[in-house]
């Protein structure tokens, strides 16, 4: 799993960004975990936003692959589990 730091913050920064498209049962999945969990983000849909899927191919090696996190330091991870979320989430929120 890739993560690369991301300059792209398009009003988001400091916050979760999950990338998605309305089709994605990996995106429901994950979605539907971290609500239980209590975990907001800002969702952007790449079929309706052009330039969130030029960045999502830009971290992804030119494929829209969904889901895409971008973590409030800026850095991004493609399809990762609800667990790997919330360690990334824990590890941002303990930097100093």
């Amino acid at each position: 799993m890739a993560t690369p730091t991301t300059d792209r913050t398009k009003g988001t920064a400091g916050q979760l960004t999950m990338y998605t498209t309305s089709w994605c049962g990996f995106c429901r999945r994950l979605k539907s975990q971290l609500a239980r969990d209590g975990i907001h983000m800002v969702e952007v849909d790449i079929e309706r936003d052009p330039e969130a899927a030029e960045f999502v191919m830009s971290v992804n090696g030119g494929n829209q692959t969904v889901p895409t996190l971008v973590f409030p330091d800026g850095t991004a991870a493609t399809n990762p589990s609800a667990k790997e979320v919330k360690r990334r989430l824990a590890e941002i929120a303990d930097a100093p």
